[in-house]
This record gives C-alpha cells, sequence and structure tokens, in this order.
C-alpha cells in the first residue's frame, strides 16, 4: 500500500485504538503518532511503536479511569500522506468551555500542528460566529515544528515574527467555514487538525467533541432555554434508562431528554413577563446559580 504513493514520499503514522472517539471518552494524545516517516522499512518501527502505545502509563490511566477493559481495546494504525503546513490550527465546532455550539473556536500557530496539540506553543485563539471573526487573542509563538528527514524538529521562531497571526483573518474563517462542514457531515461537533500548504487546507483528522454538556435536539432552529430536571433534584450524573423512563411515565411536564438527562424547556415561560418573574424567583430559590444564570442569559443582546 505505501509503495502504491510512492516510497519516497512521506507519511505520518498515527494510532486509531478502538475505545477512541466515543460520545463519553476521546483518548485525545493517549496513545502515539509519528510524523515525517519516509520509506517502506523504517515505517514498520513507527507502526509497532503505536501498537506499543497502547499501553503507555497515560493510555492505562485513562482507561482505568474511564472504566474501559484493557483486555478489549485493540489498536489499528493509519498511515497517511504528510502535510508540510506553512501553518496549522485545531477547530472546535462548539466553545469547548462555554459548550456554545453557534461558534467556532480556531488555535493556530506556525509550521506542523504539533507544537499546538503537545502544548508547546501559546497560540493565536480565535472565535468565529456567523463567519465573522467576533473574539481574537495573537499569542506569542516562540517555537514552531517543522518536519526534516526522518522526522520532525523543534525551531526557534523570529523575533520579529513571534507576535503576527499564523494565519490571516480571511484564512481564519475559511478554516472555521470548512470545519462547520466537517461537523455537519459527521452529525455533531467535533475537534479537528487542519494545515495550510499551497493556500489549501487539508484536514487530517477529527473527532468528536465529548466534553460538552448535552443538551436535547431542537429542529426549529430557534433559541431554547433548557433546564436540567436532575441539578434542580441534586442528581448531577446521568440516568440509567430505567430511570429515565419511570420518571417520563410518572412526570405531568414533557421533558426532553439528551446525554442520560432530562430537560424542561422553560423558553415560552420565560418570555412572558407574566410568567417570567414566577419561574425566575423558584427556580432561584431551588439554586441560586441556576437563578443567576436565566437572569444573565435574559440581559443578553438578542435574547
Amino acid at each position: 500500500s505505501l509503495a502504491r504513493i510512492g516510497e519516497h514520499e512521506a507519511v505520518a503514522v498515527r494510532s486509531s485504538a478502538t475505545a477512541e472517539d466515543l460520545p463519553t471518552a476521546s483518548f485525545a494524545g493517549q496513545q502515539n503518532t509519528y510524523l515525517n516517516v519516509v520509506g517502506s522499512a523504517p515505517v514498520l518501527r513507527p507502526v509497532r511503536r503505536c501498537w506499543a502505545s497502547l499501553f503507555t502509563d497515560r493510555a492505562v490511566t485513562y482507561r482505568l479511569r474511564n472504566g474501559f477493559d484493557h483486555r478489549l481495546v485493540h489498536m489499528a494504525v493509519v498511515v497517511q500522506q504528510m502535510v508540510f503546513p506553512e501553518a496549522a490550527g485545531v477547530a472546535f465546532t462548539a466553545d469547548p468551555v462555554t459548550s456554545d455550539r453557534r461558534v467556532t473556536y480556531v488555535e493556530a500557530t506556525f509550521g506542523l500542528g504539533e507544537a499546538l496539540v503537545s502544548g508547546l506553543v501559546n497560540p493565536d485563539v480565535f472565535t468565529v460566529r456567523g463567519g465573522e471573526i467576533v473574539a481574537k487573542t495573537v499569542g506569542t509563538k516562540r517555537v514552531a515544528i517543522y518536519a526534516v528527514p526522518g522526522g520532525t524538529e523543534e525551531r526557534a521562531i523570529e523575533p520579529e515574527r513571534q507576535n503576527q497571526q499564523a494565519l490571516p483573518d480571511a484564512q481564519i474563517v475559511r478554516l472555521a467555514q470548512l470545519s462547520r462542514r466537517v461537523g455537519t457531515h459527521f452529525g455533531s461537533p467535533q475537534g479537528i487538525e487542519g494545515g495550510l500548504a499551497d493556500d489549501e487546507f487539508s484536514i487530517v483528522q477529527s473527532r468528536a467533541i465529548t466534553t460538552l454538556f448535552p443538551i436535547p435536539e431542537a429542529g426549529d432552529r430557534e433559541n431554547h432555554v433548557y433546564v436540567s430536571v436532575g441539578h434542580q433534584q441534586m442528581m448531577t450524573d446521568p440516568m440509567k434508562p430505567l430511570g429515565l423512563s419511570f420518571w417520563q411515565m410518572t412526570t405531568p411536564a414533557p421533558m426532553a431528554e439528551a446525554g442520560g438527562r432530562l430537560f424542561v424547556d422553560v423558553t415560552q415561560r420565560l418570555a412572558v413577563p407574566a410568567s417570567r418573574a414566577a419561574i425566575l424567583d423558584a427556580l432561584g430559590r431551588s439554586d441560586p446559580l441556576t437563578g443567576d444564570a436565566l437572569q444573565t442569559l435574559l440581559e443578553r443582546d438578542g435574547y
């Protein structure tokens, strides 16, 4: 297979374990990746190392923490043709901190994306909404990782370039739009790695974002305000299917499900002044943080 793309073409050797990219655990960074490997004989060693990285300390610890049986996890290895970008970025089709699904959160740096995902650099950070950059922070990028024969190397960035944007605004918007298409394809928010080479973006990886708080699906594209039923009862963990089913049988109010949790849509009650005060008072007394969050939401522009 490697011979078909060319014996002297550089490739990336990436891990792909059966437990990766699940709805509840991504395993991001737990197994090893090897970049810029040239030749069919040299590629065998990183393939073996990828297999072996299934049992690194960090991978074993991650499985223990997430309740995975070591004997049921297997490793495949992906060999991709290498891309040599001038700049690289990681895009999240939802804000990983606030869980806002309407924005794309982009981090960018010079060279290969390895410097970014390994935490070597303080990247540029952008928030994109509706094809427009709404927030921007340009990081001081002191190092970058570039491909060299047989692997990669870390290089210092010239002082005059350290505070320059790795990707111009127009390319950030392009990457955000491309990322939204990828997210639409997979049907869930994604964390996407890509690089810009010869004015073209190459997407090298996409995985589901597993840290977002679950929300019910709504097909009307309108804003909705949901209150977690479990949090009102001090039940913050997901419920089992039997518990969800029993609760739905006994409750008089319609409830939506997402991520093993039940939610009540309070949009209409917040929209009407007569009922707004009552629900803010009731939820505020039950949980002051929920009451404060609803009040903050009502004070936002456009709500």
